[in-house]
């Protein structure tokens, strides 16, 4: 069933098709919610923040209307609307983050010395993304991590998709910028170039 059917069951009744309809994106918006809240080191509250957003989603889905927007893009607009509202209540909203301590594992082949790099990389990366402003982050969150196109974050954050091609370009600029000391390796000019052509 297409999102648009499941929605129109829930809407006659069938309230338990919900619980379908949020099987598809509870992983995605969990992943987003929870990017959203690590400059803010609140990441703990990524779980409840999802489940507040399907709670709100649930409440409101009589008012959805897909002449509007997509459900997904309803959905994102939700959550980024309750992750922002949490933030404004902690009062350590803007200090930097600390790493994750998940970095991806390496290939065993590789020599500790470029596990380290490697480890290193993901560390500056996570922190370049995490010190730009909200709607820089939010923009390229949605298009690097959720592959969305232009038009979808534009509904999203609210702004026209112009507004958003500019938002990336300051984002990604601002992220090279942060890692210009890596940018010496051949290997790693080359995955920052794919990233820009997104």
């Amino acid at each position: 069933m297409t999102d648009s059917q499941l929605i129109r069951e829930i809407k006659d009744g069938n309230v338990e098709m919900y619980s379908t309809l949020m099987g598809r994106y509870q992983k995605k918006i969990l992943a987003f919610v929870y990017h959203m809240l690590k400059s803010a080191k609140l990441e703990m509250l990524a779980e409840d923040i999802s489940s507040e957003t399907f709670y709100k989603a649930y409440r409101s889905l009589h008012s959805f209307r897909e002449v509007d927007a997509s459900f997904s893009t309803w959905l994102y607009t939700i959550a980024r609307n309750t992750v922002l509202s949490e933030l404004r209540k902690q009062k350590n909203a803007h200090q930097s983050l600390d790493d994750s301590t998940y970095i991806p594992a390496a290939p065993h082949e590789e020599a500790p010395e470029q596990r380290l790099l490697q480890s290193e990389k993901v560390t500056m990366v996570r922190e370049a993304i995490n010190s730009l402003p909200e709607k820089q982050r939010s923009a390229l969150i949605l298009r690097e991590y959720d592959g969305m196109d232009y038009q979808e974050i534009a509904n999203i954050l609210g702004q026209t998709v112009s507004s958003v091609k500019s938002l990336l370009f300051r984002a990604r600029a601002s992220v090279k910028t942060q890692m210009e000391s890596y940018f010496a390796e051949p290997s790693i000019m080359k995955e920052y170039e794919e990233m820009k052509l997104r």
